[in-house]
Order: structure tokens, then sequence, then C-alpha cells
């Protein structure tokens, strides 16, 4: 038996900033989350003030910079080492365009990671003739020591995601950085599916670059995110150029192309604004709620449902281990057929996915527990 649930903070009012809490349970933060109330009234905000003054009254890059510390005390980085993001594909492509890449470089990575931690690094091989070491997944796990013996003299990247968003594997990211930072590899982290309920630090777990975008765990609008760049290598990557990676920016007839000489070098335009205060408001709620307490209260409620799943005769593929859950509990069952219970949920209001033939749930904090025993009842 497992103890009782970490109660929500006192005073706060999980309906209030969750309303989908009244009218879904709602188990897809490994998709697109819903956005909480704290960055609905952001994006309100910026609505009132684009409609009435403009620029005028928002001051809105000003923001920017505190979205950006934000971001940084997220991850343990600086905020100099931070760059705002479309999505966290644009992030990994800043690596994977950026770098000097030479014929035989190797990139490791897994055989079961989302697409956009997989195109990029395919590319790379196609146009210099590196080549792409794709580890298989072993029962939903993968093995650390696979990875590690997949790396070579050769190899120059060891591509991740700190959470496989098909299987909720979490992946040893002390273990690999540390290795990687021995043997001079690159590491570089698809952070969506952690950030906000796994605590990651950058410095302790020696990661090169990270990206991640708004819209799963951080509850954030889709469209924006940041991207980590380490401070001694802003300069191994080539940006994307634009007008505002120049020192200068704001001097718009005087051409300087002396790049910032921080992690900005890589924003070549116009912020989304509105976006970009959304994800602000949302990381500050979630830093206040705090990211360890997010993290006990999301661990109940995956073991809770994955209990409930064993007793009811699933298959609970997604580790449980210590250190390897996440959020996200994917499972089968031998007989049921899985788009038939998707869609039987989604009648009921209860909304779980399927992710490689496997179903997925993905429960937040805010989620309760009977919200998780509603969907176990609800499962044939």
């Amino acid at each position: 038996m497992i103890a009782p649930i970490p109660a929500l903070p006192p005073g706060f009012d999980a309906e209030r900033e969750f309303p989908i809490l009244t009218r879904w349970a709602f188990f897809n933060h490994g998709g697109v989350a819903p956005i909480c109330n704290s960055a609905a009234n952001a994006l309100n905000t910026y609505t009132r003030q684009a409609l009435e003054e403009s620029y005028l009254a928002g001051n809105w890059y000003g923001q920017a910079e505190t979205v950006r510390a934000l971001a940084a005390t997220l991850i343990h980085a600086t905020a100099d080492e931070i760059a705002f993001v479309k999505n966290t594909s644009e992030g990994i492509a800043f690596v994977a365009n950026g770098l000097d890449w030479k014929s035989g470089d190797e990139i490791v990575s897994t055989a079961v990671e989302y697409p956009a931690n997989v195109y990029p690094w395919m590319d790379v091989a196609a146009r210099f003739g590196a080549r792409h070491i794709m580890v298989p997944e072993r029962d939903g796990r993968i093995e650390i020591q696979d990875l590690l013996n997949a790396v070579t003299p050769r190899t120059r990247m060891v591509a991740i995601s700190h959470v496989e968003y098909a299987s909720g594997y979490r992946n040893d990211l002390h273990a690999l950085g540390a290795f990687c930072r021995k043997n001079n590899v690159l590491l570089c982290v698809d952070a969506i599916q952690s950030l906000c309920v796994i605590p990651v630090d950058v410095q302790t777990m020696n990661i090169d670059f990270l990206s991640a975008d708004g819209h799963k765990w951080m509850l954030a609008p889709e469209g924006f995110g940041f991207f980590y760049c380490r401070k001694d290598l802003l300069s191994a990557l080539r940006p994307e150029i634009g007008w505002w990676n120049v020192i200068n920016a704001q001097d718009y007839g005087s051409y300087d192309f002396t790049l910032r000489p921080n992690a900005q070098r890589f924003e070549c335009g116009t912020y989304t604004i509105p976006c970009m205060l959304a994800l602000g408001a949302s990381l500050k709620l979630l830093l206040d709620v705090g990211i360890d307490f997010i993290g006990r209260r999301v661990h109940w409620l995956t073991q809770h449902l994955a209990d409930g799943l064993t007793q009811k005769g699933y298959t609970v593929i997604s580790s449980r281990r210590p250190d390897e859950w996440s959020g996200i509990v994917s499972f089968t069952h031998p007989r049921h057929d899985h788009k038939k219970i998707v869609r039987d949920l989604m009648a009921q209001k209860i909304v779980i996915v399927m992710r490689e033939g496997r179903l997925r749930a993905s429960p937040h904090f805010y989620n309760t527990p009977e919200q998780i025993d509603r969907l176990l009842a609800a499962l044939p």
C-alpha cells in the first residue's frame, strides 16, 4: 500500500487554475496539455494590451528576460545560456545544422526516439557522411550499458530524450552525461517529456545542449519553448542569421555583423510574444508549487495507476524503478482492442492515447486520485 498522496499546497485552487478538471479526466500531458489559468491570463493581458495600446504599454521584451531567467532556473543554467525557440525541433536543429560535422562522425541515439530527435541526425548522416547509430529498446527500457557500448572513438554526439515518449522510460542522464564528458562526447537532450516533473540540472548531468517546447508538462501554449547551450559551446554552433542575432539589433541602420555573446545569438527574429508571456506565467506557477513536490505527486498518481492496471490484467510497459519512472504510464492488454478503448474512454470524457501500439496515460500533478480511479473503473 503506497503512502497517502502529497496534498496540494494550502490555498491552491486546482479547479480555478485548471478548469479542465470539471470537464474531463485528462491524461495526455505527454501530448498537448491544457494550459493553466495563469498562462491564459497572460495571453488575455497581451491581447488587451495589443488591442488597446500596441507595444506601448507591455514592455514585452523586458518581460522576455524574466521568462529567460525562469527557464534558466528550471534547469540550473544561466540566463546567458538560454535561447527562445518555436519548438523542440528547432533547438535540436540548431545543433544538427550548426556543428561542423566531418565524414565518419557518429551520432548515438535510440531506436525509440520521437521523430524530432531522429530526422535531424538522419539528415546529418546523409549530408556529411556521418553515421547515425540507433540503440534498440529492451522491454520498454533503454539499457544504459547498451548506449555506452555503442560509443566509439568516432562518436561525436549522444542525442537522446530524457524521457522516451512511447514507453515513459527515463534515461539516466547523470550516468550518461558523466560518461560523455569523460570521453569528450557531446550530449544533446530532448527534455520535453520531463521538464517540470523530473528535476533537470544541466550542470550535474553534464548536458551540452537541451531543447523543449512548453506545450506538454510546462502547461503553456504550443509554439514556444527554449534551448540551452552550454556557455563554452556557444561559438561552436553556426546560427541561422536574421536581424536579432547581433549585438546592436535595434540600431537598425548601423550594420554591425557581430553576434551576441550569449545564447540570444540563436534567436534570428521576433519572438512569439503571447506564447512567451504565457510560458513565463506557467513556469512561475510550476516553480512556485515546486518541481520536487510536483514529481512526488505525479509519482503517486502514476504508481496508483500502474498498481490498478496490474490488478485488472493489463501489462505495464513503463518502468516503475525509482530512477526510471516518469509521468508516462504505457500499458497493453492481450485481448482488448486498444483503439476501441481510447474511443470508448473519450466518450466518457476520459483522455488517454495510443503510442506505438500501446495505451498511454500521462497525468499531471493537479489530477486527482478519484480521476485515476475513474479511469481504472472505465477500462475493460
